[in-house]
């Protein structure tokens, strides 16, 4: 795969975007053609026709395993002339949800030397097995975390997992991310279903459950929409519901109540123009910055005793403007606001040095919270500067452990990391929501010599050296 970036990078196409963006059509390329041929295959075997098929027979040169051997001018112009737009052009009953995401599908190959040399590697990379593909793609957005062009990076995959294990999805669950970007809380929710309940794949009614309907997403920006879908396509998620278009606007006001666990992280970039804004979000909370925005979408697309994990900034939990504070009583009064983390400035380094916190709710509509349980992570295994070295220090594992074994009746000292607060101190302090305002700190006794006993040795020290400069002088 480092080869294939550098075919790109060394011809002229070094926007990281682009680069991901230009493998994932070609990865789309090559799945057409595998899923055409495992129906072959089953139609031979079974003696029964071909089920579906992508090619028609006047198609057949626009397959990779047959292009894959042409010269490259021949190749060059099937691709770019042909196959591109039959991608364009492939209806979405037919092909699969991803096939909407190629209508905007724009070829950037530069030369015909580079495109050969780019799908002979692609042809070389063992793709038989849902793991292997999904390493393949995921290392790929890896460059594009490594980039961070134009704002665009993901969140840590091990901060994903964390809020993944927190929430412990069932293969029953519908998840959504209302800020999909390129997927990575849905995949890894995905691996981690896949991880627990086995039999997922062993039961008809939850394969299909987990291929089609229990996957949503939402996202503003089409390219990033096209490698999140196919992100979830190589993680074996065949048939998400990806919804483009801004989540928070007037024209997404069709998915509410929808899921029974949201998992997201949604940008916080300042303030929208209030005409933009779905009608019930501004009913809910009269703001226009994003950041509460998602707050209140969370809970109208939730359905009742539905659960969300999300990545809030610290200003959410102790700002003195009204609308903070109406959503932050929102959570307290009005559902069940379940846990926050507290984790370090440096988490979403070097891209960001802003600090953040995790929230852990249910969506009930009549309130519920009685304790809201607070850890304060110090170490997310990895340096928190601009370099993100992997460092011993890690309290993710305690976190989780904490967090499972948790009991409000047997609350731990406030100098632990992890402790409750009672929801009615929460009240009392203006419903602020900082882990600074509870936690307490831990003052060590320090006990000092009695000063004369410290004059006394400074006057032998002097002494000492006195006698010194007086032996000095004799020698001179």
């Amino acid at each position: 795969m480092d080869r294939i970036w550098d075919h790109f990078w060394a011809n002229g196409l070094a926007n990281p975007l682009a680069v991901i963006e230009q493998i994932s059509y070609l990865l789309f390329m090559k799945r057409l053609d595998d899923l055409d041929l495992a129906a072959e295959h089953a139609a031979n075997r079974t003696g029964q026709p071909v089920r579906r098929r992508f090619f028609g027979d006047e198609q057949q040169h626009l397959r990779w395993s047959r292009f894959k051997d042409f010269d490259s001018e021949r190749m060059f112009k099937v691709v770019r002339d042909e196959v591109f737009p039959f991608l364009r052009d492939l209806n979405p009953n037919q092909g699969s949800a991803y096939s909407r995401f190629m209508r905007d599908a724009v070829f950037l190959i530069p030369k015909p030397s580079v495109l050969e040399q780019v799908v002979t590697l692609i042809s070389e990379v063992p793709m038989q097995d849902r793991d292997t593909k999904g390493d393949l793609y995921e290392y790929l957005l890896g460059k594009l975390a490594q980039a961070g062009v134009n704002g665009q990076f993901r969140t840590p995959r091990h901060i994903i997992r964390m809020m993944v294990d927190m929430v412990s999805p069932t293969p029953k669950d519908i998840i959504g991310d209302p800020a999909a970007g390129t997927a990575g809380f849905l995949v890894v929710a995905g691996d981690y279903l896949l991880e627990k309940f086995p039999e997922i794949m062993l039961r008809d009614d939850l394969r299909k459950h987990f291929s089609d309907g229990m996957f949503h997403g939402g996202e503003f920006d089409p390219t990033m929409m096209r490698i999140g879908s196919m992100n979830l396509m190589m993680h074996g998620i065949e048939e998400p519901d990806l919804a483009f278009g801004d989540s928070l606007s007037e024209d997404t006001k069709d998915r509410r109540e929808l899921y029974t666990l949201i998992l997201a992280n949604p940008p916080f970039k300042g303030a929208l123009n209030e005409a933009e804004v779905a009608k019930d979000l501004h009913t809910a909370v009269k703001t226009k910055k994003t950041e509460l925005l998602f707050l209140a979408l969370f809970l109208k697309q939730l359905k009742l005793g539905g659960r969300c994990a999300c990545i809030v900034p610290d200003g959410v939990l102790f700002g003195a403007s009204n609308a903070h504070r109406q959503v932050r009583e929102l959570l307290i009064d009005g559902n069940k606001l379940e846990g926050i983390v507290s984790m370090p400035s440096g988490v979403f380094k070097p891209y960001a040095g802003v600090s953040t916190a995790v929230l852990i709710f249910t969506r009930t509509d009549s309130g519920g919270t009685e304790n809201v349980w607070f850890y304060d992570m110090q170490a997310d295994g990895f340096s928190l500067d601009d370099k993100r070295n992997i460092v011993n220090e890690n309290d993710i594992p305690d976190m989780l452990e904490q967090w499972h074994k948790r009991d409000a009746s047997q609350p731990p000292e406030r100098t632990a990391k992890a402790f409750f607060v009672p929801v009615d101190e929460i009240r009392n302090q203006g419903y602020d929501l900082s882990i600074n305002r509870y936690k307490e700190g831990v003052h060590e006794e320090i006990v000092h010599e009695d000063p004369k006993e410290i004059l006394d040795r400074l006057i032998g020290l002097e002494c000492e050296v006195m006698d010194d400069l007086k032996v000095l002088r004799g020698m001179l």
